[in-house]
């Protein structure tokens, strides 16, 4: 179904900017071939009542609905091909009023323009060759980027970095599925184009770059949304004094009743350019209290999907340890990153102590690390989790409510994923995978060669072989949008704000 429209000879406007009475500039975009025509009819320069615009250059004057004064305005002009859309553009900068920017955009529509809609700006730029899906909705995450791994990451593949990977994967196999789609034309002479061997071998490379692309997902996606960050643990350990204390406000409810937190409560911070989701979740315990079954099981479907695992204990009952550690081994927490919060613990080490740092155990070779394995609580932890099979990354001291050993925390949790996200901050070349939509694709694709290779070897029939091909080259192709349909755009335009 198409949602958009036919681009024929309509011409589009929107405000670009964001409406609001603080606004002081606002700026008003019109597409199309009646772009220029538009402008001239409700433009006027102090000098001509009919400006004779040139492209690439900014026109001062005033905007007016016959002889009604509008306001004064700044007028920039391109022609196609060299604009955003690839047409005839107009943008007028005009005071920030919404009364004003609502004037204009209805001068603009009577004389011929259309109200576009979302996304359709950058969709005329797909559209007319200007730019790729990929880059397009790379330039939707860039307008919603709200940290520094975010932007950065949104910047490299609007720039083609993502996409010239899929066009570099993609060209290699057009040469040998023509190839293929040429034996079969000549299948009554049993002509072999392709060397297999070859096509083996180069199947073999693509896979192994898109196997590499598809694992970049993990980081891509929390440097994009952010690291879903879970506080787990058993009812009144203190997960919802960690969660305030982390997000410096009193954001949870913190009571001494057992069972306070019903259901999880998300907030973000960014930690040195990289945004955290911290998630205050119920208290891990029997219970048969209905509702307090019901947070317990969406606290359990919000850790499933979180990265990283605070897993708090109460540092002044350690006979309670191996009970509490055994309740996040039901939640696969093996495939996660876990770092255990020994929290009130002001009452058994100063504060010196507490502040002091943390203990990571990815480094065992560390001295300070084999010291305090000799500590009476890490050690018993440490034993319990190897039991439990549960990786522990790193145990810290704290104290939540004194907001003591906060700082060494919020350290430990970049060292957490710094590991994985230095690699990508300092190469620009690196390649990661952020949108859901090309994960699946490159899924879908991964799957179709794997079949290709299978055939290759197993010696099937070509036109099977050459099907299978077909197939990985259809996903590739829509990721970048060689292929697509009205339906795809819909779906991925209709998600933009209105005027981009």
């Amino acid at each position: 179904m198409a949602l958009y429209h036919k681009f024929n000879n309509n011409t589009i406007c929107a405000p670009a900017t964001a409406q609001g009475p603080l606004a002081a500039i606002a700026i008003v975009r019109i597409s199309g071939p009646q772009s220029h025509q538009i402008v001239s009819q409700i433009f006027r320069q102090s000098h001509s009542s009919s400006p004779q615009f040139k492209p690439s250059k900014i026109y001062y004057g005033h905007i007016y609905d016959g002889d009604r004064l509008i306001d004064e305005v700044l007028v920039h002009l391109s022609v196609a091909p060299f604009s955003f859309t690839g047409e005839d553009t107009a943008e007028i900068n005009c005071h920030g009023s919404p009364y004003i920017v609502h004037e204009i955009i209805r001068l603009v529509v009577s004389e011929g323009a259309t109200i576009a809609l979302p996304g359709e700006f950058s969709q005329r730029a797909f559209v007319n060759g200007k730019i790729d899906l990929a880059q397009a909705e790379a330039i939707a995450d860039l307008i919603s980027s709200e940290n520094e791994a975010a932007h950065r990451l949104s910047i490299q593949q609007m720039r083609g970095g993502f996409s010239q990977e899929i066009q570099k994967l993609r060209s290699a196999l057009v040469d040998y599925a023509s190839l293929l789609e040429l034996e079969l034309d000549f299948s009554e002479e049993e002509v072999a184009f392709a060397d297999r061997k070859e096509l083996l071998s180069l199947i073999n490379q693509i896979i192994a770059t898109i196997e590499r692309l598809c694992a970049s997902f993990s980081l891509g996606n929390v440097l994009k949304n952010g690291v879903p960050t879970a506080i787990v643990g058993a009812t009144n350990v203190g997960k919802s004094t960690l969660f305030n204390a982390l997000l410096n406000e009193e954001r949870s409810i913190v009571s001494d009743i057992h069972g306070t937190t019903r259901d999880t409560i998300e907030e973000v911070i960014t930690l040195e350019g990289i945004q955290f989701r911290f998630i205050d979740t119920a208290g891990l315990r029997q219970s048969k209290a209905e509702v307090e079954v019901m947070g317990m099981e969406r606290t359990l479907q919000k850790v499933r999907s979180s990265s990283l695992l605070l897993l708090v204990l109460d540092a002044n009952h350690p006979e309670l340890f191996e009970d509490q550690i055994k309740q996040i081994d039901s939640i696969d927490a093996q495939t996660r990153q876990v770092i255990v919060v020994l929290n009130k613990s002001e009452i058994l080490y100063s504060e010196e102590f507490i502040n002091s740092g943390n203990i990571i155990l990815s480094n065992p070779n560390c001295e300070d690390v084999n010291i305090l394995l000799n500590n009476h609580f890490i050690s018993k932890i440490v034993h319990i989790a190897k039991k439990e099979g549960i990786v522990l990354y790193a145990i810290t001291f704290l104290s939540a409510k004194n907001k003591m050993g906060i700082d060494s925390l919020q350290t430990l949790l970049l060292s957490a994923i710094n590991d994985r996200y230095t690699s990508f901050s300092n190469n620009q070349d690196v390649v990661l995978v952020s949108n859901l939509r090309h994960f699946n694709s490159l899924q879908d694709a991964l799957k179709e060669l794997v079949q290709v290779r299978n055939g290759i070897i197993k010696n099937l029939p070509t036109d099977l072989v050459a099907q299978d091909l077909r197939h990985a080259l259809y996903h590739l192709g829509s990721i970048t949008g060689d292929i697509t349909t009205d339906e795809i755009l819909g779906n991925i335009f209709g998600k933009f704000c209105i005027g981009k």
